[in-house]
């Protein structure tokens, strides 16, 4: 059983571990996360990250690919970001997007009177170009559950989903 996990640091990136706290700094900006399991460690030895347990039990090891995969999508991040891209789908009633603040406001949605509200999470940006939504932030969490967010805020409900297609729909991640 393999029981330690490498990540390589590439240039122009920064980790810090401090105790529970690890911190990811590169071109894109800086993220800070607490990792921490019962029996796992996590290290850093000159250009690389390492992830090890001396317990090869079931929850350990799946724990460790866990904490391998959190520490790779932040290295990404802050190298490169993520970006999540929506079309915004209609045949009845024209919908009208626009962001106030910390939320998406979704308006005329399937003819309704009250705009519906979607919250967009941490530093994460909204764009919003004709019938395209551009999310876009270096945590790959947020991004996510914002795109998440705008989707189930504009779930069909007492309709058939067959003939109202109308919604915010992922099209695209990157």
């Amino acid at each position: 059983m393999e029981t330690k996990r490498t990540i390589e640091i590439p240039e122009g990136v920064n980790v810090n571990i401090d105790k529970l706290n690890v911190s990811i700094s590169g071109p894109q900006g800086n993220l800070q996360r607490e990792l921490w399991y019962p029996g796992i460690t996590i290290k850093r030895n000159d250009s690389e990250v390492v992830v090890l347990t001396d317990i090869p039990r079931r929850e350990q090891l799946a724990m460790l690919g866990t904490l391998e995969s959190h520490l790779k999508n932040m290295i990404a991040g802050v190298t490169k970001g993520y970006e999540y891209t929506m079309k915004v789908v209609y045949s009845h009633f024209p919908i009208q997007l626009k962001t106030e603040g910390q939320q998406v406001i979704i308006g005329n949605f399937l003819g309704e009177k009250r705009a519906r509200k979607a919250n967009i999470q941490g530093n994460t940006k909204v764009l919003i170009k004709g019938d395209h939504v551009i999310i876009s932030g270096i945590n790959k969490e947020d991004v996510g559950q914002t795109a998440a967010n705008i989707r189930q805020a504009t779930k069909i409900k007492r309709f058939d989903p067959r003939v109202f297609q109308d919604g915010v729909y992922l099209v695209e991640r990157r």
